[in-house]
Formats: C-alpha cells, sequence, structure tokens
C-alpha cells in the first residue's frame, strides 16, 4: 500500500507540525547572530516658553534607521542554537519513530487479515463437510442404519463449525477496522489504482 495513506493518520500529521515548528525555531535562533535594524519615526513639540509651544517652529520631526547588535554575550546565542538543534532532532526521532509505528500497525493488520482469510476458507470447507456428514447421518438414519444421537452428534459438529466460521468473520472485521484505523481513516480505490 503506498505510504501517503498514512499521511491522514493524527499522530503523524501531529508529529510532522512539531519537527517544522522544531525546524523554524532553528531559524529563529541563527537570526540572533545578525543585527537588529528598526526604522523609526518621531515627533512632537519642543519650546525653551510654553508660550511658543503651539507655534510652527516648535515643531520637529525626525525618521532614520537603527542598528543593534550584540557584541558579547557570553555564549548564550551559541548554547541557544545548540539547544533548538537538539530539539529539532528529538522531534525528528520523534516523526520517524511514529512513522515506523504507524507501517508496523498497517503491516500488522495486512498480515492478520490474510491470515484470517486463510483460517476462514479452512473453516469454510470444515463447515460444508460437516453440513455433508449431518445430511448423510440423517439418511442413515431414516434408513434404519445409525440410531439418532449419531445425528445429534453431526448437527452438534455442524453448529459448532458454523459458530468457529462466524467467529472468523468477527476477528476479520476487527482486523478490517484496526486496519482502517491505522491507515489514518481507510482509503479510496481512485489513490490505489494510481501506484
Amino acid at each position: 500500500m503506498p505510504s501517503e495513506l498514512l499521511e491522514r493518520r493524527p499522530d503523524i500529521a501531529s508529529a510532522e507540525r512539531h519537527m517544522a515548528s522544531a525546524n523554524a525555531q532553528i531559524g529563529v535562533a541563527r537570526a540572533a547572530y545578525y543585527p537588529t535594524i528598526k526604522l523609526g519615526i518621531s515627533a512632537g513639540l519642543e519650546a525653551s516658553d510654553i508660550t511658543k509651544l503651539l507655534s510652527w517652529p516648535s515643531r520637529f520631526w525626525s525618521m532614520g534607521p537603527t542598528v543593534s547588535q550584540t557584541m558579547f554575550d557570553g555564549g548564550l546565542r551559541k548554547a541557544q542554537n545548540a539547544q533548538v538543534l537538539a530539539l529539532f532532532d528529538g522531534t525528528e526521532a520523534s516523526y520517524r519513530q511514529t512513522v515506523l509505528g504507524a507501517f508496523k500497525e498497517v503491516e500488522d493488520n495486512v498480515a492478520v487479515l490474510r491470515i484470517l482469510a486463510e483460517e476462514a476458507q479452512i473453516q469454510n470447507d470444515a463447515v460444508e463437510a460437516a453440513r455433508q456428514t449431518v445430511q448423510s447421518t440423517i439418511n442413515q438414519y431414516q434408513a434404519g442404519i445409525v440410531g439418532y444421537p449419531n445425528v445429534i452428534s453431526a448437527q452438534t459438529l455442524e453448529l459448532t463449525s458454523k459458530i468457529t466460521a462466524i467467529q472468523i468473520l468477527g476477528r476479520r472485521m476487527i482486523a478490517a477496522v484496526q486496519l482502517m484505523k491505522a491507515l489514518g481513516g481507510g482509503w479510496s480505490q481512485e489513490k490505489i489504482s494510481r501506484y
């Protein structure tokens, strides 16, 4: 099955988003090495006498860039950079573990479905053989060859075989649901046919 089917799993999507967030934090930590540039504008009134405060010459304004750079931080930026790199490595490992766990779940459920399909086929053959045995035993009983307890034994065997077949069918349905859950909600035939 294509691995794209696993992209819908919420745990994989969450792990991927955590990894992308940690990757963005690397960029933030590296940006701390560069100077900060700000563009500022200021305006106001200034006068030596309060009566001249509202006159046109007392107005002023200024505009210009400000550049600042930390020259010495005692290794803080380097430590922060190492910290976010370690965080990214951890989230990357977590993402990989989540994806591998998802592949394992899918593979396990596919194997269970395959084994149960084989078991169901064998059990259906057993049910058919038990049905034929019941019919043969009823014919022998009607001919007077065997007693009724033999018919009851044959019917009990047939019923037991049918119950086992139904239990296998139930296990197959549970395994199919578990596979859909492992795939993140099932799959569509169009997506599979592309591969």
